[in-house]
């Protein structure tokens, strides 16, 4: 067996070793013939060129499918990290989207402020919505003002549409405002234009009742509803909203106040209810004055 291979090997080392010097004369004949600076050589070099590199057109094709596909990653790697940097700009113009629309809400609350007409010898005071101490029985904001501010109960609060509530307990820097949709809010109004006294009754919907009207079939849908004064607590000629039909077909107010933007709410400072006059007498009867009814009353 060792002699079989030690046969094999004295046979063809000598032809791999002429084969090698073949190669490397016909390397070193190619490097010659590509070096040499001549106008023959260099068209005999143009021509071997024309033949040959065309036709190894199949053996550049995996090397081009490789680098195409370099290229593809890269370009795709390129557009990932742009898509992650568009998305991080979208999320902070979604922020600033945010940030302009509540400006925008506030913006437009203030002007409303500022548009509500109320009788000149009313004056007010601003405050912001704090929270919403509203539950399934009972409907009421929390202002940050209060009795230092000198706000007191009953007083009317407006946004910069309509009426709102009035102010049904204070505290020295915190005021609480009961909506109209409460169903302990009662507040006389005239339906306009007929004139039509009537009661806006808070139910606890989004559209308070209006009952105990003088005469229902000369009201109509849309008439305005605006405050009567009558009693003294709320002053007269503030607009809640419009006379609306229900779905129960009675008269509802569709509120002129939007509720689902309660920020900035205007208190009005109410007017001191004047004293009742001293009893004259009658008939030569002197009467007594009511401070005196009152002590004997108390004795």
């Amino acid at each position: 067996m060792a002699r079989h291979r030690n046969e094999d090997d004295i046979y063809f080392r000598p032809i791999r070793r002429v084969l090698i010097g073949c190669l490397v004369m016909v390397l070193l004949g190619l490097f010659a013939f590509w070096r040499i600076d001549s106008p023959r050589v260099e068209q005999m070099r143009m021509s071997v060129i024309e033949r040959v590199v065309p036709n190894l057109d199949w053996v550049m094709a995996p090397i081009t499918a490789v680098s195409r596909m370099a290229e593809d990653f890269q370009s795709y790697a390129r557009l990932f990290e742009q898509n992650e940097e568009l998305r991080r700009e979208l999320q902070q113009m979604k922020a600033w989207r945010e940030a302009a629309l509540q400006l925008e809400q506030e913006n437009a609350q203030l002007l409303g402020l500022n548009n509500v007409r109320i009788e000149p010898e009313l004056t007010f005071i601003t405050g912001v919505v704090t929270a919403d101490s509203g539950s399934p029985f009972r409907r009421s904001v929390l202002l940050n003002v209060g009795s230092e501010d000198g706000v007191q109960d009953g007083w009317a609060t407006m946004d910069g549409l309509g009426l709102v509530g009035r102010i049904a307990g204070t505290a020295p820097s915190v005021a609480r405002v009961l909506l109209l949709t409460d169903p302990s809010s009662r507040v006389p109004v005239i339906l306009q234009p007929s004139g039509q006294r009537a009661m806006l009754v808070g139910d606890n919907s989004a559209a308070p009742l209006i009952d105990f009207i003088e005469a229902p079939e000369q009201v109509r849908a849309g008439d305005r509803v605006v405050t009567s004064g009558d009693g003294g607590v709320f002053p007269a000629e503030l607009l809640a909203g419009q006379v609306a039909i229900g779905p129960d077909r009675r008269f509802r107010l569709r509120l002129a106040a939007d509720y689902e933007r309660l920020k900035f709410l205007r208190v009005l400072r109410g007017q001191p209810t004047p004293a009742l006059p001293e009893a004259a007498p009658i008939d030569g009867i002197d009467t007594p004055p009511i401070a005196a009814l009152e002590e004997r009353a108390d004795g």
